[in-house]
């Protein structure tokens, strides 16, 4: 925490860099013990050479008390969704990359109703042009100087094609860097388009409750990591996933905490609401304190894009069929086959196999433990074998052509996954870059980032370890107020949040006072 700082904007900065490291002193807050060190391989089980055990007998009594006493209308709904699934599964995969909802930054004060539309059924986007192309192209030449000039930098051997083994990942010839703080990052975080981009995006949810403690007015910065993908690269391929837990969608402590998904539970997944954030200030989304697991809401995953890149060229793929995938994921451990897939495989035992009468509600004892693609402390995963409808292999979709610049977001329950083989020829960078709203929890979480950003450290989420701490050449407090507008400051968590305008909700703006209050400034 920063004690004895006057609550002015660019006067924060400047008292900080007086006082140095010594005057900053921990939150008293809900904070869990550090992580252990790693790297994005340890947030899935398919990655990190971990088992997939069985689940306690406790999550078949947790499903049951989901579905008690709605069981005729899930039954219904189950059928209901299967029909609609058969219908837009076949338009995505008709459509593949042009399904995906586009905007140039400069539209983005007056968005078409398509796009509005389109994003919300969705559930990704891609805002053009958001950095001038050669400043983003800059910003990987910045990071790369940075990893050269820190040989000890998880991954730099990967940029300079030596085949030894290093804690990145992949392990032989990373793609993802354990990078927080470089310029590049700070630069990015910091600019003002981004930011503009980020409070837009975040005006596409809306609560129905006036009084919940969140304002959408203003996002706040989180720290995640860098990729740099060679040509040829097969290693980083990450399969169909969800990030913000797994287990945790279930539970009554996780996700259930605010009634998220209620509706589907009650047999009416038509009226759940993605969109809905009040619901998910209070949940939990990493009950197992899992390595690289998320605890700040972030509202969208994000890349601004350093470099231009295709569809087969190292790049994301979404399922865009955000509230039915949601309800399907939700409801699938609920049910199971009468009759089996014919080991043929034929397209005809296909048909069979997926019918809606071919499945059957699990009831009372009859229901196992099994949450498929879900385990503690990891991401929820998803395939074809375990989630059929969802018709994976046709309906995961890449991204259209992207350049230096852009910025790609897509909803947190959004499924997507990355390409198993990089097909081009340049690398596919890109700066993780998520949006996040001011709640309480985010706060909490920006103040421990805000600590491990002058240490040096990795952000609290994230795989532990010295980090940036020793690295030559690292941003400081300084160089951040230089690149940096108010904007950008507040974002880290180094000026107050601006309490005027922007906020009409009575709980965004209660949201602001606390969290000025439990920023100290």
């Amino acid at each position: 925490m920063i004690a004895n700082v006057k609550p002015t904007l660019r006067a924060t900065a400047a008292s900080l860099l007086l006082k140095g490291p010594q005057s900053i002193r921990p939150l008293a807050t809900r904070a869990k013990a550090p992580k252990k060190e790693g790297d994005i391989s340890s947030v899935f089980v398919s990655l990190s050479g971990a088992a997939s055990t069985p689940l306690a007998a406790r999550f078949a009594d947790i499903k049951r008390q989901l579905i008690t006493g709605h069981e005729d209308a899930i039954r219904a709904s189950w059928q209901r969704l299967l029909e609609r699934l058969t219908v837009e599964n076949a338009e995505i995969a008709q459509q593949g990359p042009g399904i995906v909802p586009q905007i140039e930054f400069s539209n983005l004060s007056n968005p078409s109703q398509d796009f509005l539309q389109e994003v919300k059924k969705r559930g990704v986007a891609v805002v053009r042009g958001v950095v001038p192309e050669s400043e983003a192209h800059g910003y990987k030449t910045l990071v790369e100087e940075y990893i050269k000039t820190n040989p000890w930098t998880k991954g730099m051997l990967a940029l300079i094609f030596l085949p030894v083994c290093n804690t990145s990942f992949p392990s032989t010839n990373p793609a993802v860097f354990e990078l927080y703080w470089s310029p590049s990052q700070i630069r990015a975080r910091a600019h003002p388009n981004l930011i503009a981009a980020q409070r837009f995006l975040m005006k596409l949810w809306h609560s129905d409750d006036l009084e919940a403690l969140i304002s959408t007015s203003q996002p706040l910065a989180y720290a995640d990591r860098v990729r740099i993908r060679q040509p040829g690269d097969s290693g980083f391929a990450l399969g169909p996933h969800i990030d913000g837990g797994s287990l945790e969608r279930w539970e009554p402590e996780g996700y259930g905490l605010g009634g998220v998904y209620d509706k589907i539970w009650q047999g009416e997944w038509e009226n759940y609401n993605p969109w809905e954030p009040s619901s998910r200030v209070s949940a939990v989304s990493d009950l197992y304190n899992g390595a690289g697991a998320c605890s700040m809401f972030r509202m969208f995953q994000g890349w601004l894009s350093m470099s231009s890149t295709g569809p087969k060229e190292g790049t994301l793929m979404v399922n865009p069929l955000l509230q039915l995938s949601t309800a399907y994921i939700l409801l699938r451990p609920f049910f199971a086959p009468i009759k089996q897939l014919d080991s043929s495989g034929s397209s005809e035992s296909m048909t069979e196999y997926l019918r809606a009468d071919n499945w059957t509600l699990k009831t009372g004892n009859e229901i196992t433990s099994d949450l498929q693609g879900a385990n503690p402390g990891h991401a929820q995963e998803l395939s074809q074998v375990l989630h059929p409808h969802l018709d994976l292999a046709r309906t995961m979709v890449h991204i259209p052509q992207i350049k230096a610049g852009d910025y790609v977001v897509w909803h947190c329950d959004t499924i997507h996954a990355v390409d198993k083989i990089h097909e081009g020829k340049s690398d596919s960078s890109v700066l993780y870059i998520p949006v996040c709203p001011i709640t309480e929890t985010n706060v909490e979480y920006l103040v421990r980032q805000r600590d491990a950003f002058l240490s040096g450290l990795p952000g609290p989420d994230f795989p532990g370890g010295k980090g940036e701490s020793e690295h030559i050449g690292r941003p400081t407090l300084e160089y951040l107020s230089k690149h940096a507008q108010n904007e950008g400051m507040q974002a880290m968590g180094l000026e107050s949040l601006s309490t005027m305008g922007g906020e009409d909700m009575i709980g965004g703006k209660i949201a602001i006072e606390r969290a000025n209050e439990m920023l100290a400034l």
